[in-house]
């Protein structure tokens, strides 16, 4: 996963043609087996009216979901240290559990231009 990661971002560009390195992250995709299905993948990409055959495709578009779904969670962990930090020192020595709040994940998904709203039975 680190060298497709890295193949992805361009920092392993080493091989002279654009074209080389593409059918390395092609044959990576191949061997790959994303956390997200590909039957769910694919499903939820013909319901947006994407319909392809190409399983490397349904792959890369899995792994750009599964890194999108990892910087969310990431970042709604650090907002709830942060606001942990900030509260009073008390019994922090013992409380080594992690919550994720809707407060932690709203702004962490407003950080990424993803706006959420309350229901009205929450207010």
């Amino acid at each position: 996963m680190e060298s497709l990661t890295r193949l992805l971002s361009g920092s392993t560009m080493t091989q002279p043609s654009a074209g080389a390195a593409l059918s390395e992250v092609l044959a990576q995709l191949e061997e790959h087996q994303p956390t997200l299905p590909d039957a769910v993948t694919a499903h939820y990409l013909a319901e947006a009216g994407l319909d392809t055959d190409d399983p490397r495709l349904v792959r890369l578009i899995a792994i750009a979901a599964q890194k999108f779904v990892s910087d969310v969670a990431h970042d709604a962990l650090q907002l709830y240290k942060m606001r942990q930090a900030s509260l009073p020192s008390k019994n922090k020595a013992k409380d080594k559990k992690y919550v994720l709040t809707l407060e932690d994940l709203t702004q962490a998904l407003a950080d990424h231009g993803i706006q959420v709203k309350k229901p009205a039975y929450f207010v």
